[in-house]
């Protein structure tokens, strides 16, 4: 494989070692160099595949220092590889200011799709998905968390934070206090590995479950919150204006409204005055 002279972004596996793309594996033999997160825990990744390229550790502490090194790689004609512990680098890994000198300085940024634990998780999720926000980890401490959410609570996207077992029940009596209990949320621990687990309900039920069940607080978390609703739009359930959505792509308006008010026992002309101020 003749590789051009540039760094690469290569997401590896957020838990299922099958979920490496082969063009990942044939870019990490072929780069003279892989910058890691972590290069103990990436080595046992690498040796996995029979991966023995050279690595160098680029992470939050060294990342602007290492970055000029990297340039100078790059300068002398080699090809170097980015990675993250898991998932695709830059989303909430390193990598932010390497890509943003090495474009500076001139070099290509070739990025490889792959696995992303916050797009897998809402892909499943059951939320809206045409409109999202991640917000990463929310702050660790409680001021902090509840300024956050304070300032997303009318945000009309769903919002997707990643959270670590040791402050699920903290972040979620946060999320309880700051957007309300009957806001509808889903949690996702684990996704792609053997215990991957999908909870979902008001943030109340959810908070009451991890609770008490101790095994809802270990391993890897993304916390999706449904966005904020105006009245008209929370008179109806997501299962209904999704409903409305699929039946308007065969329908005109009037039919699809009334067709769903007939499944649902709804009044369709509540419906249809809804399905036109959200412009269907």
């Amino acid at each position: 494989m003749d590789l051009s002279v540039a760094l690469y972004i290569v997401p590896t596996p957020i838990g299922n070692l099958g979920d490496i793309s082969n063009r990942a594996i044939e870019v990490l033999n072929h780069v003279s160099l892989i910058a890691c997160e972590d290069t103990r825990h990436s080595g046992k990744l690498l040796s996995h595949f029979g991966i023995e390229t050279r690595k160098t550790a680029l992470h939050d502490h060294n990342e602007r220092d290492r970055a000029q090194w990297i340039i100078q790689k790059l300068g002398n004609g080699e090809a170097v590889a980015l990675i993250s512990d898991a998932g695709t680098p830059l989303i909430s890994d390193p990598g932010y200011h390497l890509v943003k000198q090495v474009r500076e300085a001139g070099f290509n940024v070739i990025p490889l799709p792959g696995p992303c634990a916050a797009i897998t998780a809402l892909s499943a999720s059951g939320l809206p998905s045409d409109r999202f926000s991640f917000e990463g980890f929310l702050p660790s401490k409680e001021k902090g968390r509840l300024d956050k959410l304070a300032a997303l609570k009318e945000d009309p996207r769903t919002l997707i934070f990643y959270e670590s077992p040791h402050r699920i029940v903290h972040s979620l009596e946060s999320i309880v206090t700051a957007l309300g209990g009957e806001r509808e949320i889903v949690m996702a621990r684990e996704v792609t590995k053997t215990f991957e687990t999908f909870l979902s309900g008001s943030a109340a039920d959810v908070l009451q479950n991890v609770k008490d069940d101790p095994n809802q607080q270990r391993g890897e978390i993304v916390l999706m919150c449904h966005g904020h609703r105006t009245e008209a739009e929370s008179e109806f359930s997501t299962t209904v204006i999704n409903t409305l959505k699929i039946l308007c792509q065969e329908l005109p308006l009037k039919k699809a409204a009334a067709l769903t008010g007939q499944i649902y026992d709804i009044k369709k002309n509540a419906l249809y005055k809804h399905g036109l101020e959200i412009g269907l």
